[in-house]
């Protein structure tokens, strides 16, 4: 257990043992709970799920581009839909 100062506006510093344990880097965000008389902090992402998928897929080389104009990928986009139509038929 560690024991630690409530600073000016309400500020607590983390003892570096506890960060570790959950893998807190700066920047980082926490949930604040009150829960029966304690307050309980929860690591918590803020990143949407689509932008979280989207970025995996592009890790995964799974992409389709780049495009040299919007016309271009438009034209790729209306190609794509009518074979995915298609192949549901």
């Amino acid at each position: 257990m560690s024991i630690i100062k409530v600073k000016t506006k309400g500020q607590v510093t983390l003892p570096s043992r506890i960060r570790d344990q959950v893998g807190l880097r700066t920047g980082d965000i926490l949930e604040a709970k009150v829960e029966a008389g304690k307050i309980t902090l929860i690591p918590k992402s803020i990143v949407d799920k689509h932008l979280a998928e989207g970025l995996a897929d592009i890790k995964a080389g799974r992409t389709v581009g780049p495009f040299n104009s919007a016309d271009e990928m438009i034209a790729f986009l209306e190609k794509r839909t009518k074979s995915v139509k298609r192949a549901k038929k």
